[in-house]
């Protein structure tokens, strides 16, 4: 018989830590177990291993609103995120709630009983895992950890260096004294290339087809350090949170109203890093607007730095072919190269690609409608959590999880087993993310669609999904509510072995 739970999380990463957090703290009656597919806490931060890797939002944010940020740098590095993420877990006790390398495949829900039958592999022995589940609630991220975006470039079986993914950074890789090209020009590229540069490498060229907007920011935030030593750690966490949180938002929406005010604002502070006569206009003057992609973040200057002291360039040009010796480019230049960084993007998915069913019949959730960024019209007691595009991930994966609770205490409350948002027909179907970057456009076909109105819309905006999430009414008229049919044999449960 399958072990069952109340709510079953798929993923250990930064959203998984949280929602258990969350169900442990406002939904303390419900058991739940975590699948995670790697043997690892972490997710993102356990799985990439580039030099350099660090987060590109500020820790006030990106931490948790239960455990305060305490390190002095808020621009973190990967390393120390991870450690803070399994020192929650740890802290909270959530750790033995894990079965690791479990990987779902499929779930189905069965009307009748109002509960999911989930199907896991195990990673280490191939074996098939069957648990019961009254909730899903998946924190799966949305890329493919085992493939990543790469084009196929002209010629790149000739050329006698290393090439590869970024993704899949090689344990053995040295690069000292080297000749490194990065392709790419978006967060990853911008982190690897001036910590190779720092690192040791000869040289380092990011090469990219089109420029990305950046800005430059301090590691470290001396107003927050001043702070905490002036009010403690969770009331100076607190301030500095809701701080940046306006601060980022004030700066989006400037983007988004008034972006030539917006374009200048950038540029003056790359005349301020870039010596006299650069051409900012070839390699920092992107074709679209402000935040119609995501703005990269420099902390501390430091490839600004690398540029001025020339250990990193620029170059703004297309791939012709890849040669023996490294990559020629569409304007006759070749670039001399012992290592080829692909920077080329992530690979996207939805929900892991697990194959969710409803009564034995496939759900085809690319073609559903999200309601309130976070469950799928007309699909009973499943949610995720999604991030937001324009401001710090875990912002949005708290408020996810604080509404799951409100949603969980609702059923008890009521003595009903099932939720489930009921798809409204005269609503308008949009794109779920209105990014312009590559990694987005190509994968809008697997996405859900957004609706053109609450609550089927994405504000990415976290004051209006606090009101919606934390405040608002989970009776809305849309939500709706059931009993199950029958009432399943209560299966062997996984609360003795979980608690």
């Amino acid at each position: 018989m399958p072990q069952h739970v109340d709510v079953l999380i798929v993923g250990a990463g930064l959203s998984g830590i949280g929602a258990a957090w969350h169900l442990s703290r406002y939904s303390p009656d419900r058991s739940f177990v975590i699948l995670e597919g790697r043997e690892a806490i972490g997710g993102t931060w356990d799985l990439f291993r580039y030099p350099g890797l660090r987060s590109d939002s500020d820790m006030y944010t990106l931490g948790y609103s239960f455990e305060p940020w305490t390190d002095c740098k808020a621009i973190a590095d990967g390393p120390s995120i991870l450690r803070y993420v399994n020192e929650v877990a740890d802290k909270y006790d959530i750790r033995r709630h894990i079965r690791f390398k479990h990987h779902v495949v499929s779930a189905d829900f069965d009307s009748s009983t109002g509960r999911w039958t989930v199907e896991a592999r195990r990673t280490d022995t191939d074996e098939s895992v069957t648990l019961t589940a009254n909730w899903v609630h998946m924190c799966s991220g949305y890329y493919n950890y085992a493939e990543a975006y790469l084009p196929d470039f002209p010629g790149q079986e000739q050329f006698a260096g290393r090439f590869f993914h970024a993704q899949f950074w090689p344990d053995d890789l040295d690069f000292q004294g080297k000749k490194a090209v990065v392709i790419g020009s978006g967060a990853t590229a911008v982190t690897i290339v001036p910590e190779m540069a720092k690192g040791g490498a000869a040289h380092v060229t990011m090469l990219q087809r089109s420029p990305t907007y950046m800005v430059s920011r301090p590691a470290v935030d001396k107003v927050a350090n001043g702070l905490r030593k002036m009010l403690g750690d969770k009331a100076s966490y607190s301030v500095v949170r809701w701080r940046n949180v306006l601060l980022q938002q004030a700066f989006f929406q400037l983007a988004r109203r008034r972006p030539d005010t917006m374009k200048r604002m950038l540029r003056k502070g790359l005349l301020k890093e870039l010596p006299p006569d650069y051409e900012i206009d070839r390699h920092f003057n992107p074709a679209y607007n402000p935040w119609d992609q995501r703005l990269c973040l420099v902390p501390d200057a430091d490839l600004f730095a690398g540029i001025r002291d020339g250990t990193v360039e620029v170059v703004t040009d297309t791939i012709e072919t890849f040669t023996e010796t490294g990559v020629k480019l569409t304007s006759g230049r070749e670039l001399e190269a012992d290592i080829v960084v692909a920077a080329t993007g992530l690979k996207l998915q939805l929900l892991s690609d697990v194959a969710f069913s409803i009564d034995g019949v496939r759900q085809q959730l690319n073609k559903k409608m999200t309601y309130k960024g976070m469950m799928f019209g007309d699909v009973p007691n499943l949610s995720y959590s999604f991030g937001y595009t324009n401001a710090s991930w875990t912002l949005k994966a708290d408020l996810i999880a604080t509404y799951l609770t409100r949603l969980l205490n609702h059923l008890r409350d009521r003595d009903v087993q099932i939720a489930c948002p009921k798809q409204q027909p005269d609503v308008a179907e949009i794109p779920f993310l209105d990014f312009t970057s590559g990694y987005v456009q190509r994968a809008l076909s697997i996405l859900p669609k957004q609706g053109d109105r609450a609550p089927w819309k994405l504000h990415q905006n976290y004051a209006l999904d606090r009101l919606s999430l934390k405040l608002g009414k989970v009776e809305d008229g849309v939500m709706q509510f059931a009993r199950a049919d029958a009432r399943a044999v209560p299966p062997r449960s996984l609360t003795k072995e979980v608690a």
